[in-house]
């Protein structure tokens, strides 16, 4: 039996190029970036490669890169690091009901600081109102943390529009990207955001190593303490190897970017003509247009998720309900209930499939076909 892997929003598979680049590095290049001689030297040189690559990519400079171990610590590193720099301009902080849980639980750490969080809604295809936005900006508030796409349900939020509405406020606009890095282009300048959050596993890059961009000029307190590495602002000798893997992965994604996009949109119309052609009832959760292109969240009416993932899992499929930092959680998907409620049916009754490297239009025709026979067994 084929395994047909279809969560790469939770992670994706090591492309076999980032795992050669990876090994010759841990094989050939052991030294210290901070240590001044040939071989201190050669690991920095390798860092500097992989900043200026990294930075090239969404339209920044080196100096504005600063590596972490991820997403959630890129997250984390941005609320409260702008939050201790300007607390004395405010202590309001505005995010949405549908972020990831690195934002969610930061900002609930930082209400029982003393901070007030406005949590905004979305509507049902699980976008925000800007107008809503607008509304709730206040004097006091010193940063706006929307994320750029859902991991769950993949809608993409207006995020060219907010940042022009913050352009002439102080609060700082810190969008996580984790979803869309690799899959839509980004411009910091264009979109005139201030942090912007990445992690290397959503890219085929290895796992432990992402990046939070900070544009040049503002103040961010550090959350880790030691050495004077990233500018003083993230101590910690730096993982040179997981380094140059990432800008190994950066370098592929950016060349195949439109490809992919194109296939991944391609995966969802045929999974779509399938099920109209199965008669199968279901309903897409998000927008169809508007929404990156990996990602397809479906409720399936009549059906429990857990059977359904279940008989996947037996039928050789890997797929979700939803984040996979909530796996394995009877409670249902915060992005969801936000979405349509705590008494709609989707939210029991809603599966993600994301696609990525290795999948093939065999493999989604063979997955459109195993879901469809799975639904039509658990209705009977």
């Amino acid at each position: 039996m084929e395994r047909i892997y279809v969560d790469h929003a939770a992670t994706s598979p090591l492309h076999p190029n980032v795992i050669k680049t990876m090994l010759s590095v841990m094989e050939n290049e052991f030294g210290n970036p901070s240590s001044i001689h040939s071989f201190g030297r050669e690991a920095r040189r390798l860092v500097d490669e992989a900043r200026e690559v990294l930075a090239n990519s969404i339209h920044a400079s080196e100096k504005e890169i600063i590596f972490t171990s991820g997403g959630s610590e890129a997250d984390n590193l941005a609320l409260i690091g702008i939050c201790e720099a300007y607390k004395e301009k405010g202590r309001h902080i505005i995010t949405t009901s549908i972020e990831h849980h690195a934002v969610l639980h930061t900002c609930e750490q930082l209400e029982k600081r003393g901070y007030e969080v406005t949590y905004l809604p979305v509507d049902n295809t699980g976008v925000i109102s800007v107008t809503d936005l607008k509304r709730a900006l206040r004097n006091d508030t010193i940063v706006v943390s929307i994320m750029y796409g859902n991991n769950e349900v993949g809608t993409i939020q207006p995020i060219k529009e907010i940042g022009q509405l913050l352009e002439h406020h102080q609060a700082k606009f810190h969008t996580d990207a984790v979803q869309v890095y690799g899959i839509e282009k980004i411009d910091v300048n264009e979109l005139k955001v201030d942090l912007l959050s990445v992690s290397a596993h959503k890219i085929n890059g290895p796992k432990g190593i992402g990046f939070l961009y900070v544009r040049d000029g503002i103040q961010l307190v550090p959350a880790i303490f030691g050495g004077e590495q990233e500018r003083k602002r993230r101590a910690g000798t730096e993982n040179v190897a997981a380094i140059a893997g990432f800008k190994e992965a950066v370098l592929i994604a950016q060349r195949e970017l439109d490809k992919r996009r194109i296939q991944y949109q391609s995966y969802k119309k045929l999974i779509r003509d399938y099920f109209q052609k199965e008669e199968i009832n279901y309903h897409i959760n998000g927008k169809c247009e508007q929404t990156l292109p990996h990602i397809m969240n479906i409720s399936f009416s009549g059906i429990n998720v857990e059977a359904m993932l279940v008989n996947l899992d037996l039928a050789g499929v890997a797929a979700s309900s939803g984040s996979a930092c909530t796996a394995g959680s009877i409670e249902p998907s915060h992005v969801l209930v936000a979405m349509f409620g705590n008494e709609s049916e989707r939210i029991h009754t809603s599966i993600r499939f994301s696609f990525g490297l290795m999948n093939t239009r065999e493999q989604i025709e063979q997955l459109a076909k195993i879901v469809a026979i799975i639904v039509k067994r658990l209705m009977r």
